[in-house]
């Protein structure tokens, strides 16, 4: 099955997607006035939340190096998130469809950032990690393989300019015998 067959066969049984265009929408609302609005660098909050209808609050802050606070997301967080979860769940929809059986999956996405002399920047590289447990070893080789198709398919991999490497595990399910 090529990626163009298999974006059909997705496309075909989500029901969400029945329209060409599938369209999102969230609202991020900055919760940091801290009396004195912007008055000055280091007297707001950098605190926001996001929402989004019919889900729960996510509240979020810059990254510690940008003034933010450690405990709370930040959108360098959520961007390798974003990446990362729709990598995983195009993987594990190819493998449904393939037949592996993924008993178990983790991934540990990690990214670099370039500051440039304005206080700008961009990440220059993410690298996803995917921790792969499948239940038979005759899958290993498809299991492995089908991270180069959910690539090409992921929707987030496809909106992003930085390149996006996958470096995967695949281990078998120890079976107590």
């Amino acid at each position: 099955m090529t990626a163009v067959e298999a974006l059909a066969s997705i496309l075909r049984y989500c029901s969400c997607m029945s329209k060409p265009v599938h369209k999102c929408s969230t609202r991020v609302v900055w919760e940091g006035n801290l009396g004195e609005g912007t008055s000055g660098y280091a007297r707001y909050s950098r605190e926001y939340r996001v929402v989004i209808a019919g889900k729960p609050d996510l509240v979020g802050t810059a990254d510690p190096a940008f003034r933010g606070e450690r405990d709370k997301h930040n959108p360098e967080d959520l961007f390798l998130t974003s990446i990362s979860a729709c990598h995983m769940l195009f993987y594990l929809s190819l493998c449904a469809r393939k037949g592996v059986e993924v008993v178990a999956y983790a991934d540990e996405a990690t990214g670099t950032m370039s500051i440039d002399g304005n206080g700008g920047g961009r990440f220059e590289e993410i690298t996803l990690h995917p921790r792969i447990t499948i239940a038979r070893a005759e899958d290993a080789l498809a299991a492995a393989s089908l991270h180069t198709e959910a690539h090409e398919l992921c929707f987030i991999a496809n909106s992003c300019a930085v390149p996006i490497r996958h470096v995967a595990k695949v281990h078998v399910q120890q079976t107590e015998e």
